[in-house]
């Protein structure tokens, strides 16, 4: 795997930024990182591809932990379809997912845990799956299918996991439902990140998952009561939670940029930017479906054709970066750590994800000053 310097780049990893900034990858991991021009001795060695980013912004490679699809694929069609679902979605940054699956029939949800666990073995793209549903609440349910939702069972809390087989990174339900503590605790020993979402639940009762480990808010705003000055709901309990990351959906459609910036100043360091995507991301306008449910989208509007709800978004990731900065006034630094660093931690892969930092994985992204993506790379190779 040949070595590579990209230099006099703008710098953003870490919440930090720096100047004429430089990095070294080899063998898939970033070696040395530094300003100036220290990067040409690194640069002498043989077959070094050295790639002179002036006027550009180097970031870590972009980890969305809620994506559904894209590029007119879903994640419950499949290998090919998410190895086009990746595809779409690394021409935009991201360069690691968790793929999201909707409500389904449990023998239908567990053969797709099951394809996600073989991708997570043999695809660097692929972090593992996340569940949105079928444990969530009627009342919140969005765009998932009212005939399949359901309180968690031990035997099927018990049955994922093992359809998962250590690959299940991430799972949404609403603490209020009956059995909901008992599958708290069972997913959270099993290191699966529980996120409080699609859900009824008060103040209290949000509280109470995230005393019990559950530790992401799913699409904040979406999907849950809002916040009212005498019934703070979820919203309130993960401010408060400090081990708690709040995932966001900033297409300009599912929150109001004055709330995101909200977000972003009650929770710093804890946000992470989602797409929350459906198949129709960088596709067209249509009819399409989303698990069981059809939905059209219009103008990049995503709807139920039952009963107008937003079905999921259009966005990528690049994009929901330009409307952090541009329309909720967000510092670069802090929208880029909301795709980097804080979504690599909230599923327990800081150590090697979401960093420029030597021993990282050299997965990064270049962009130029409007935001836009110019270059991608994944552990150290052009994708």
């Amino acid at each position: 795997m040949p070595a590579t310097i990209i230099h006099s780049a703008t710098l953003v990893t870490d919440g930090a930024t720096t100047a004429e900034g430089w990095v070294h990858f080899e063998g898939g991991v970033v070696r040395s990182v530094g300003s100036g021009t220290s990067w040409r001795d690194a640069a002498a060695a043989p077959d070094c591809e050295v790639v002179d980013a002036s006027g550009a912004i180097l970031s870590p490679g972009f980890i969305d932990i809620h994506v559904h699809g894209g590029g007119g694929a879903a994640n419950e069609d499949g290998a090919e379809a998410i190895h086009r679902v990746l595809a779409t979605h690394r021409e935009h940054g991201t360069t690691r997912a968790v793929l999201s699956l909707v409500t389904g029939r449990p023998t239908d949800q567990l053969g797709h845990l099951a394809t996600i666990a073989e991708l997570t073995a043999t695809t660097p793209g692929v972090l593992g799956s996340h569940l949105e549903g079928p444990f969530l609440a009627d009342s919140h349910r969005g765009a998932h299918d009212p005939e399949m939702l359901r309180s968690p069972e031990p035997a099927e809390t018990a049955a994922m996991l093992e359809a998962a087989a250590g690959t299940l990174r991430q799972i949404t339900l609403a603490p209020e439902l009956p059995g909901a503590g008992a599958a708290v605790r069972a997913f959270v020993e099993a290191g699966v990140a529980v996120a409080v979402g699609h859900t009824s639940a008060t103040y209290e009762q949000a509280a109470a998952a995230f005393d019990a480990g559950a530790s992401i808010l799913t699409h904040t705003f979406n999907a849950m009561p809002g916040l009212h000055h005498r019934a703070p709901g979820p919203i309130a309990a993960a401010f408060e939670a400090p081990h708690v990351t709040l995932e966001v959906i900033n297409d300009g459609v599912h929150v109001h940029p004055a709330l995101v910036e909200l977000v972003f100043r009650q929770a710093p360091g804890r946000v992470a930017l989602i797409t929350d995507a459906m198949v129709a991301a960088c596709a067209h306008d249509g009819d399409y479906m989303l698990g069981s449910l059809p939905v059209r989208v219009d103008a990049g509007v995503a709807r139920l054709v039952a009963d107008g709800a937003i079905a999921g978004s259009t966005l990528t990731l690049d994009a929901a970066l330009r409307q952090a900065v541009h329309a909720c006034g967000v510092e670069l630094s802090e929208a880029l750590r909301a795709l980097t660093a804080t979504p690599a931690r909230a599923i327990g892969r800081g150590h090697d994800l979401g960093s420029l930092r030597p021993g990282a994985l050299a997965d990064a992204v270049l962009l130029d000053d409007a935001l836009h993506v110019k270059r991608v790379w994944v552990e150290g190779v052009t994708a």
